[in-house]
């Protein structure tokens, strides 16, 4: 299987992107793919944090050159994938750029061939390294909620992408919602400001549904798909999983990044 790069990226924090990144990585590694979670949230890194994670190495070491991302990856027993963390509760990776974007790519490119999956959680928002890294990495899931403000910021998080010489391909996750067709709405909504004002509308990869044992989940420092796997939230992440790859499948002619796949 050749590997696959995936960002998992939001316009706005608060819409469940990192939890979504890490029960994603789980549901590749259930489905026997080696998996690579890597935690680019550059500004408030917190992948270990929700693992109960205490790994020797992070990004920032990388990016620093104090160590090589091979030594930094540490394994997550509990959800059966790899983790690249980033610096918990430190602002020391804050302002970086197309150089570090471009450093973390080329380490990604020399572990790839260990991974079939790498799913990189990036910040919330529209500064240089999301944009950049997102565009490095090639395909970008952009997650949403039903509040007006997480579509608005989605709107602009794509529309900013899009722009780009070399545009990620996107699809979308509409995460939290009450039901299947409420996700389907809020889709809709998104759908049609971007067909109208950009020409195009990246498809809908999945809708994952609200579910409060994610809170617990988290609180309790255990992958959600290990704590509750016969939760509805469990089911549509692993459907939304399995849907990924049909949903990057290019619906327009767009600039690809050469470089990392």
């Amino acid at each position: 299987m050749t590997a696959s790069l995936i960002a998992v990226a939001s316009g706005k924090g608060g819409v469940g992107k990192t939890f979504l990144a890490i029960s994603l990585a789980q549901a590749f590694a259930r489905q026997g793919q080696r998996t690579l979670l890597v935690d680019g949230d550059v500004g408030l890194a917190n992948v270990d944090v929700q693992l109960g994670l205490q790994p020797r190495g992070d990004l920032l070491a990388v990016v620093s050159g104090a160590m090589d991302m091979a030594a930094a990856i540490a394994p997550c027993p509990a959800g059966g994938f790899d983790v690249l963390a980033g610096r918990s509760g430190s602002g020391a990776l804050r302002g970086l750029g197309a150089r570090e974007a471009a450093l973390i790519a080329e380490g990604l490119g020399l572990v790839r061939a260990k991974y079939d999956r790498t799913v990189v959680d990036l910040a919330a928002g529209l500064d240089d390294m999301v944009l950049e890294t997102a565009a490095r990495c090639g395909r970008t899931l952009v997650v949403l909620t039903d509040e007006p403000t997480s579509l608005t910021d989605a709107y602009a998080l794509i529309k900013v992408l899009s722009q780009r010489p070399a545009a990620p391909l996107m699809a979308i996750a509409v995460n939290a919602a009450a039901d299947a067709a409420e996700g389907r709405r809020t889709y809709a909504a998104l759908q049609n400001a971007t067909q109208r004002f950009l020409g195009f509308a990246p498809p809908l990869a999945g809708v994952v549904r609200r579910d409060s044992h994610v809170r617990e989940a988290i609180r309790s420092q255990t992958p959600f798909l290990t704590r509750y796997p016969a939760s509805g939230a469990a089911a549509d992440i692993a459907a939304l999983a399995a849907a990924l790859d049909a949903a990057f499948a290019p619906s327009r002619p767009e600039p690809r990044l050469a470089g990392v796949k």
